[in-house]
């Protein structure tokens, strides 16, 4: 009987011919790269309709630049949006209880596989949440929306593991070129945050979807940072290397507040608001009154991300932005609206390297920083800390600025701050997240394939058992010396009780009118079918067993045996072709 797929599939011919040559992939790499630049086009032109609609802007203005906005619509947009928002997911968990997976979880646990419904999902969630108004950047919905579609083209041609997780990764680059004018800053970060490594294979296929996601984003608007280019930044000098990495130091710690905020903020407004809807309503309300002191914290913050403006305002309004907008993005993802932290990381690192300029000058007038260097250093260096991907920040100021100088100041700040973050906090804002829902990944690292492996699948089913009760003498009757190695012994229940060795039941000074009770290896250690392969392994180290029993979770009834040879055989050949597919060896 042939089922219908439930996704669309190519032809058989095409299907095998892609699979067959590799430099196809390219060409479905450069379709993906299409899509994820109209993915970002088409999310910031409904972002920008929805704050023209609900806020009366002009068509081309920008929210977070506005000098103000009128009181009642900034009360009234984030909290009726984000109870209506609160109202969606309440639905939705009916209809999709399961949660939405996210590209890096997507690579790390799947197999690069996603569900695009669940992407659009996520997409039309995430321009709602910034449409009305909510401090979260549109980051997040680009790359689950393209990189969705990148996974459902992959799975369409029935592609490899390794090339399915090559295809989110190209989803993902696309976006994040498109979406900042960078490709070089898309194609790193997919190598860093979605693919998790740089490999020879992978290059062509997502540097091809990153330059052209870059083109397509481009062509339809024209995104920009507004960072100056050349000299208009300022002249960067050796002490501006040293300043720069005290700045990484800084921009980690407040990073890993930010990020801990965000979780504590969550699990507070669990605690105390009882009705799920409520949270978004009430966090909007709070964004809502943040906003009538500066609309700088609505909305992701592209508008107000112009470094040459906001670096030349009074330090007193930088500041209150700053401690403003940093509570606007706790509480907007605290109280469950859909974004990331990408942009609101930009803005306000830009804005914290004025005041961190400023505050240096103050204690050591002689230096006489330039704050413009200082805005472009903070930004990369809080975003580095905040959502990993130290090169890619480092792109990002190169691509925007030019300036290569500056870049390696910029390099210099975001190595110091990620390697902080790793130390004290050991995760980026994504999967501390995932953490914070019992996941246990820390990158995009291929480990779904260790899940999958499960002593379920390793362990050999014929089990032979003896009861515990049974007399020494009787069971070497029952079992001489070479026919088993060892026995299972069960209770009179059948639940497991322990191992027995045949040779050690053979031994000459054993009281053979002595219960098998007295004889026993490990009574207490067993193994379960749904631990995977490195649970298994990780048992056999702390035993210092060869072998041990699998038995059912529940009744603790045997019902295999894995070896501890057999395991590691098994690990090492699956990860030794894991390696191949990564590098692109046969």
């Amino acid at each position: 009987m042939i089922t219908k797929s439930p996704y669309l599939e190519a032809p058989p011919r095409l299907r095998a011919f892609v699979r067959a040559h590799e430099a196809s992939l390219v060409i479905l790499a450069a379709i993906v790269g299409v899509v994820g630049g109209l993915v970002v086009a088409a999310m910031s032109a409904a972002v920008d309709l929805l704050h023209m609609v609900l806020f009366d802007l002009r068509a081309g203005d920008r929210l977070s630049s506005q000098a103000a906005i009128d009181p009642l619509r900034a009360l009234l947009v984030p909290s009726l949006g984000g109870l209506l928002l609160g109202i969606a997911f309440m639905l939705l968990a009916r209809w999709r209880p399961a949660r939405e997976i996210d590209p890096i979880e997507a690579n790390a646990l799947h197999g690069g596989r996603m569900s695009f419904r669940g992407s659009l999902i996520v997409a039309l969630e995430t321009i709602w949440s910034s449409g009305v108004g909510a401090s979260v950047g549109l980051e997040a919905g680009y790359t689950q929306l393209s990189s969705g579609l990148g996974a459902s083209l992959g799975r369409g041609f029935h592609l490899r593991r390794a090339d399915q997780r090559l295809m989110v990764g190209c989803g993902t680059a696309a976006a994040i070129a498109g979406a900042f004018s960078a490709p070089l800053a898309g194609a790193f970060y997919a190598f860093e945050l979605v693919l998790g490594g740089y490999t020879p294979a992978s290059l062509t296929p997502v540097g091809v979807a990153s330059v052209v996601g870059y083109f397509v984003a481009h062509a339809f608007t024209p995104l920009s940072l507004g960072v100056a280019s050349g000299p208009a930044v300022g002249i960067v000098v050796g002490r501006d290397l040293a300043v720069a990495a005290l700045l990484g130091v800084f921009a980690a710690l407040f990073g890993i507040a930010i990020m801990r905020g965000a979780g504590l903020c969550e699990a507070l407004l669990s605690k105390i608001v009882p009705w799920p809807p409520l949270r978004p309503a009430l966090g909007g309300l709070a964004v809502g009154l943040l906003a009538l002191e500066t609309p700088q914290v609505l909305s992701s913050g592209h508008g107000a991300l112009h470094f040459n403006g906001i670096v030349t305002m009074p330090l007193a309004f930088i500041g209150m932005v700053f401690i403003l907008k940093t509570a606007a993005s706790v509480i907007s993802l605290g109280s469950g609206f859909r974004g990331g932290l990408f942009f609101a990381t930009l803005f306000l690192g830009a804005i914290g390297g004025r005041l961190f300029a400023y505050s240096v000058d103050s204690i050591w007038p002689g230096l006489g920083l330039e704050s413009n260097i200082y805005a472009i250093i903070g930004m990369s260096a809080l975003s580095a800390s905040v959502i990993g991907g130290p090169l890619t920040m480092s792109f990002i100021a190169l691509e925007s600025t030019g300036d290569l100088w500056l870049t390696t100041a910029v390099l210099v700040s975001v190595i110091i701050s990620t390697q902080i973050t790793r130390e004290l906090f050991g995760y980026s804002f994504a999967t501390w997240r995932l953490h914070l829902r019992g996941e246990t990944i820390r990158s995009a690292a291929d480990i779904g394939w260790i899940r999958d492996l499960t002593v379920r699948r390793l362990m050999r089913p014929d089990v032979m058992t003896v009861n515990a009760a049974t007399l020494i003498g009787e069971f070497r009757a029952k079992f001489p010396p070479g026919s088993k190695t060892q026995v299972v012994a069960v209770d009179d229940a059948g639940h497991y009780a322990g191992m027995v060795f045949v040779s050690d039941a053979h031994a000459a000074d054993l009281d053979t009118k002595k219960p098998l009770n007295s004889i026993l290896h490990y009574p207490r250690v067993v193994l379960h079918p749904g631990m995977n392969i490195r649970e298994a392994i990780a048992a056999f180290d702390v035993t210092e067993a060869e072998s041990l029993t699998v038995v059912e979770t529940g009744d603790q009834r045997p019902i295999g045996i894995l070896t501890e040879a057999h395991a590691m055989r098994r690990y090492a050949e699956e990860s030794e072709r894991r390696r191949r597919e990564v590098v692109g060896d046969g």
